[in-house]
């Protein structure tokens, strides 16, 4: 079973959401759910700075869902206590996210406003991060949410959930309010089934097979082009040895690569290059 941690919070000096409505709807809509049996969401409300990791620590949620105020870089807007405000900076919450990343968190939602600076500093250390990048409605809030559980609960997954959550905000202008981030997943990179590693071809050997396998006339017309002195070659011996000395020529004139051979064998017959 997956654990659903929404954390709550909503000082005195803010002004105030309608957080439980959220919650409720929220509640309401996992209960109906296909695979109802599979999450279990725990709400916490009035949350301060050390209350923020303690409840992570005591429930070991897969999802963690923090509503209410964003301060943008300032950080997320908790409570202190008196019930005032007070900032979780971003700092902070990459800190934490950084740790708790090892401790089975799959997806954060922070369904406060401008909370897309946030989402950026943790998304590297959590698979799935959503942010809002600017000031997100009451009511857009509460429908993304309530779709985006909704979705999960049908047993989809968190970027089809977050998709279908964007189109319920299309009537009120705000479908591109929330962002999802995605941890790099290198897994797919370095698990690859690793692959035969072939010998490098000398460049030697390449242009003597290349040379003992053409026509006398190609051959002949690659001496040419190659400007190959004529008296370097002996006149009647096979075309085998003639190849070798081909190349004895090229590496005196050109070094070890025989870029130049090469490249003229490649003009005279195209097709080798495949």
């Amino acid at each position: 079973m997956k654990k659903i941690l929404l954390l709550a919070a909503n000082p005195k000096n803010t002004d105030q959401l309608r957080l439980d409505e959220e919650v409720r709807e929220i509640d309401e809509g996992l209960r109906r759910s296909r695979h109802r049996d599979r999450f279990e969401l725990i709400s916490k409300w009035a949350v301060r700075s050390r209350d923020f990791y303690r409840y992570i620590l005591d429930i070991q949620p897969q999802i963690i869902h923090f509503s209410g105020h964003g301060g943008g870089e300032g950080g997320i807007v908790l409570e202190d206590e008196t019930g005032k405000v007070q900032f979780l900076s971003t700092k902070q919450v990459a800190g934490m996210f950084k740790l708790f990343a090892s401790k089975g968190v799959e997806c954060v939602l922070l369904n406060a406003c401008y909370s897309e600076v946030q989402a950026e500093a943790i998304h590297q250390y959590i698979p799935f991060v959503i942010g809002m990048n600017k000031s997100i409605g009451d009511k857009a809030a509460i429908n993304f949410a309530v779709a985006f559980y909704d979705v999960l609960g049908a047993g989809e997954t968190v970027e089809f959930a977050f998709d279908l959550a964007c189109t319920q905000l299309i009537g009120l202008n705000e479908d591109e309010t929330p962002i999802l981030k995605k941890k790099q997943d290198i897994s797919a990179l370095t698990n690859l089934p690793k692959t035969e590693v072939l010998p490098q071809i000398e460049p030697k050997e390449r242009a003597l097979d290349f040379l003992k396998g053409l026509l006398p006339s190609q051959f002949d017309n690659v001496v040419f082009k190659y400007g190959v002195d004529p008296a370097y070659l002996s006149s009647s011996t096979p075309q085998a040895q003639r190849a070798i000395e081909v190349i004895r020529y090229g590496q005196q004139k050109e070094g070890a690569s025989l870029a130049g051979l090469i490249r003229v064998i490649y003009e005279v017959v195209p097709h080798l290059k495949g």
